[in-house]
């Protein structure tokens, strides 16, 4: 069985070498790996969120699809298309957003951090927020779940996002799916190696610090870009910390293991920053001229990459359209003309139910128990390994009336052999608190 891969790069900005060595080349690498099926996209709907001027836009999607194009994307193997051009993305987002908790949503890191400055500021927390920004996670679960993609490659920021898509796509399988997996769960994947990338002063690299190296720039705007980097003032002579160094960091990404031994013993010897940094210029000189001589034709015909995502545009649709259809069928919006269920005498609808979710995130293995309104009644520890997480989740739904249930300072705790295994959020009230007791208790009868 076949791995589908899906990875896509938001288009508000020109490619830099954190977005070719963090996102672009392995999933370049990964696309020609038999047995995996790779969706490559331009995000263009998500720069919308963060851009309004569409000559950027524009400029920006041109830029990412020649980048993707000159690193050597076999567009044959791969499906590489625009987000904008796959209306059934958008219409998923709303059948995702009408089974999407509010409470999930005013968790994601973008908004919460919006609203902590605004806060910070003396302002209204939704100052300036968007519906946009507060629904992006949807329209990521959207591009994710309308491919069913398995593998999703991000950055550590990212992974959140991946985890709600499971957790909607777990929802919607809920409600809809009759028994079937209408979504596969996504996975998030994260490069370790290259993972995040120094910018020029040791941040990481991004749009939002401004310092970042260009990806395609010239020969000469390379070289100086890298002799703004940011050292420490040991002098030539003066043995030099690989580990604790920006610079070396950023050199691994594109070298071989032979060369970061010898760049590795050549700075702890003493080797001059100045030298470093020329090396550094060498190697990524060398390594990008052929993409950047590509890079530079692409650009110059437009019209060829119109063509090229136009075509990946119809591949890709061949996978979305009739998957819609089927998601259509689910929801309830078929055709009067199509023979169906007799809706006057069918039985009535069994009662949305509560639910208990796992997943895994950063920390390890976790649960967490739903109202039927899809909003958090309690998260669980992070367990240490799958087996100890259902182990622990399958006593929450089995104890019934023996589970210990305890309040404390308006927060709801389980508790499992002496140890606090979950927890609410803190209530404001007692009176809040007591009734979500009540709802807690509901939601495990109705479970079990």
């Amino acid at each position: 069985m076949s791995t589908r891969v899906l990875t896509g790069i938001t288009t508000t900005g020109t490619p830099h070498l954190g977005n070719y060595a963090g996102a672009i080349r392995p999933a370049i690498a990964a696309s020609q790996v038999d047995n995996v099926e790779s969706f490559y996209f331009l995000a263009d709907y998500h720069a919308l969120i963060k851009c309004d001027d569409p000559a950027r836009i524009q400029r920006s999607r041109l830029e990412i699809a020649a980048t993707w194009l000159a690193g050597g994307l076999d567009v044959e193997r791969a499906t590489f298309y625009r987000q904008s051009d796959i209306p059934e993305i958008t219409e998923l987002m709303w059948l995702l957003t009408c089974v999407a908790g509010k409470g999930l949503l005013n968790r994601a890191h973008a908004y919460k951090a919006s609203v902590d400055q605004n806060e910070a500021a003396g302002l209204d927390p939704d100052a300036g927020v968007t519906m946009g920004l507060f629904s992006y996670p949807v329209l990521m679960a959207a591009d994710i779940l309308m491919f069913n993609a398995t593998k999703v490659p991000v950055g550590r920021d990212q992974v959140q996002h991946v985890e709600m898509a499971r957790d909607i796509g777990q929802r919607f399988n809920h409600l809809f799916g009759q028994g079937r997996e209408l979504f596969a769960m996504p996975e998030a994947v994260i490069e370790e190696d290259v993972a995040t990338l120094p910018g020029l002063d040791g941040r990481k690299m991004s749009k939002s610090y401004d310092n970042t190296i260009p990806l395609f720039s010239s020969s000469k705007e390379l070289k100086s870009a890298i002799s703004r980097f940011v050292t420490d003032s040991k002098l030539p002579g003066e043995p030099k910390d690989p580990d604790n160094s920006h610079l070396f960091t950023l050199y691994q990404a594109f070298s071989t293991s032979a060369e970061q031994a010898v760049m590795r013993a050549d700075l702890t010897a003493g080797l001059a920053w100045g030298e470093a940094k020329q090396r550094l210029f060498t190697l990524l000189d060398e390594q990008l001229a052929e993409p950047r001589e590509r890079y530079h034709d692409f650009m110059a015909k437009p019209n060829d990459m119109e063509d090229i995502l136009q075509a990946g545009a119809v591949k890709a649709r061949k996978v979305a359209t009739p998957f819609l259809a089927q998601l259509r069928e689910a929801v309830g919006l078929r055709s009067f003309a199509v023979q169906g269920t007799d809706v006057t005498t069918s039985k009535k609808k069994a009662k949305k139910a509560s639910r208990v979710v796992s997943f895994k995130d950063e920390e390890g293995f976790r649960f967490r128990i739903l109202s039927v309104a899809g909003e958090d009644l309690v998260l669980s520890k992070a367990f240490a390994d799958g087996r100890s997480a259902g182990m622990a989740s399958k006593h929450v739904q089995t104890a019934q009336e023996a589970l210990d249930i305890r309040d404390t300072d308006q927060q709801l705790s389980i508790w499992f052999e002496g140890e606090c295994i979950a927890q609410s959020q803190t209530y404001s009230s007692a009176e809040l608190c007591a009734a979500a007791l009540v709802e807690l208790r509901n939601a495990l009868t109705t479970e079990s």
